[in-house]
C-alpha cells in the first residue's frame, strides 16, 4: 500500500509547477483528477519539445500527467461549479496555479472552499508570491531564472549570465509544493484541520541558492568573479569543476592539490603557492590542471584519481548514462502502453518504499475522459445523502 493511498487530489493547474506536484502525489499513492477547461484543457497538452505527439497530446504532456483521471468543468457555468464543488467537499487537496486571486473570483478561493471542506489542504503556486509589486506578474521559468540572480552564478567569466538549460523553477516549486502539502496532511491527521499552502517561482529559487545568498547576506560581500574557465560555483576553489580531457570531459569535485599534482605528475602545480588568497589564484591553478588533464583521456586520469580517492566523475551523455550498468541498477524508466497501440518510456517515481519503486502504468488521460463517470458517480452520492 502507497503511502496517500485513499487521498483524492484536484489538480486545476496547468503547465509544470502544479502537475509536476500532482504527478509526485499521485507516485505516492493518491487519486488525482485534473479539472480542465473544456475546450483545450491544460495548457501542457499543445506543448510539444521536438514535435513528439501521442494522439492528440503531446508526450510532454503525459510526462506530467500519468496515471491522473481528467474531468472537464467551465468554471463559469453555475452547474459545473456546484459540481465541482460537491468534489471539494469530498478531497483531501486542492493544487491550483492561477494569478493571486482568479480562484477567489471564481468562488473557489482557500477562504470559500474552507467552509465546504475544513479537512481540505489548499495548494498554491504563483510566479513571485501574492505580495508586492511582482504579485501580478505571470510567472515564467527564464525570467525567474534570471530575476533570482541564478543565471549570474553560471558559465565562466567572459560569457553572459547563463540559465539552467532545464526547467528548474518550475520543477523546484513543484517539489516543495509537495513538501507543504504532506506537512500539512500530518498536521491534519492530529488536529482534523486542513490549512492552506503556498510557493512561488521565485522563492523557490531564492532558497536553492541559500549558501552562496547567506554568504553574501552576512558579509556584504559579492563572491569573487566567475572563473575565467571550468567555472562550477561561486565560492569552492580550485579544482573545482569540469575540464576537457583529451577524449572527452572530466568532473574535478573536492581533493587534494598535493595529490592531484602527483597523480598528474606535475612539479608547475605542486609548486604553486598563491601569495593572496586561495579565490584569485584559481584561475591560475585550473589553467595548470586543464592542461595536465589534456594530456591522457578520461578513463586514465579516472583511474589514478580513483586510487587517490579523489572525487572525480566522467561526463556523460544521455546515451552513455543509459548504456550504463549503475543507470539501468536504479530502474527509473518504464513501459506505459498507449490505447492507441503503442507504448512509450516515461521515467519513473524517483522514491522507493519499502525498497519497492512505485510504478504507474496509465498513460495521462484524453481531456474530458472521466467526466461522465465522476459527474455519474457524484449526482449517485448526491441523491444517497
Amino acid at each position: 500500500m502507497l503511502p496517500l493511498a485513499g487521498l483524492m487530489v484536484l489538480d486545476f493547474s496547468q503547465y509544470l509547477a502544479g502537475p509536476s506536484a500532482a504527478l509526485r502525489l499521485a507516485d505516492m499513492g493518491a487519486r488525482v483528477i485534473k479539472v480542465e477547461r473544456p475546450e483545450g484543457g491544460d495548457g501542457s497538452r499543445r506543448l510539444s519539445l521536438r514535435n513528439q505527439w501521442v494522439g492528440e497530446d503531446s508526450l510532454l504532456f503525459h510526462t506530467i500527467n500519468r496515471g491522473k483521471e481528467s474531468f472537464t468543468a467551465d468554471l463559469k457555468d453555475p452547474q459545473a461549479l456546484a459540481l465541482v464543488k460537491t468534489l471539494i467537499a469530498q478531497a483531501d487537496v486542492v493544487i491550483e496555479n492561477f494569478r493571486p486571486g482568479v480562484m477567489d473570483k471564481i468562488g473557489l478561493g482557500f477562504d470559500a472552499v474552507k467552509t465546504l471542506n475544513p479537512r481540505l489542504v489548499y495548494a498554491s503556486v504563483t510566479g513571485y508570491g501574492t505580495r508586492g509589486p511582482w504579485a501580478k506578474k505571470a510567472g515564467q521559468d527564464l525570467l525567474i531564472q534570471a530575476m533570482s540572480g541564478l543565471t549570474w552564478l553560471n558559465g565562466d567569466r567572459d560569457q553572459p549570465p547563463t540559465p539552467f538549460a532545464l526547467s528548474v523553477a518550475d520543477s523546484l516549486a513543484g517539489a516543495h509544493l509537495v513538501e507543504g502539502i504532506l506537512a500539512c496532511l500530518i498536521r491534519r491527521g492530529k488536529t482534523q484541520q486542513g490549512g492552506r499552502v503556498e510557493i512561488s517561482l521565485m522563492e523557490s529559487l531564492l532558497s536553492l541558492q541559500f549558501e552562496v545568498l547567506t554568504t553574501w547576506l552576512n558579509d556584504g560581500h559579492q563572491p569573487p568573479r566567475r572563473c575565467a574557465k571550468n567555472n562550477a560555483h561561486a565560492w569552492l576553489s580550485a579544482p573545482y569543476g569540469i575540464y576537457q580531457t583529451a577524449d572527452g570531459y572530466l568532473a574535478l569535485a573536492m581533493g587534494s592539490l598535493a595529490d592531484l599534482a602527483a597523480v598528474f605528475g606535475s612539479d608547475k602545480l605542486a609548486a604553486y603557492r598563491d601569495p593572496t588568497s586561495g579565490f584569485r589564484c584559481r584561475d591560475a591553478i585550473k589553467a595548470i590542471i586543464a592542461e595536465c588533464l589534456m594530456q591522457n583521456s578520461t578513463g586514465h586520469w579516472l583511474t589514478l584519481l580513483w586510487q587517490r580517492g579523489f572525487w572525480a566523475a566522467e561526463v556523460y551523455d544521455w546515451k552513455t548514462l543509459y548504456a550504463s550498468e549503475g543507470f539501468r541498477a536504479l530502474e527509473m524508466t518504464q513501459c506505459v502502453h498507449l490505447p492507441q497501440g503503442k507504448d512509450i518510456t516515461l521515467l519513473r517515481s524517483p522514491l522507493r518504499f519499502n525498497g519497492v519503486r512505485p510504478e504507474i502504468g496509465r498513460p495521462a488521460p484524453r481531456l474530458g475522459a472521466d467526466t461522465a463517470r465522476i459527474s455519474a458517480h457524484m449526482q449517485l452520492k448526491g441523491a444517497g445523502e
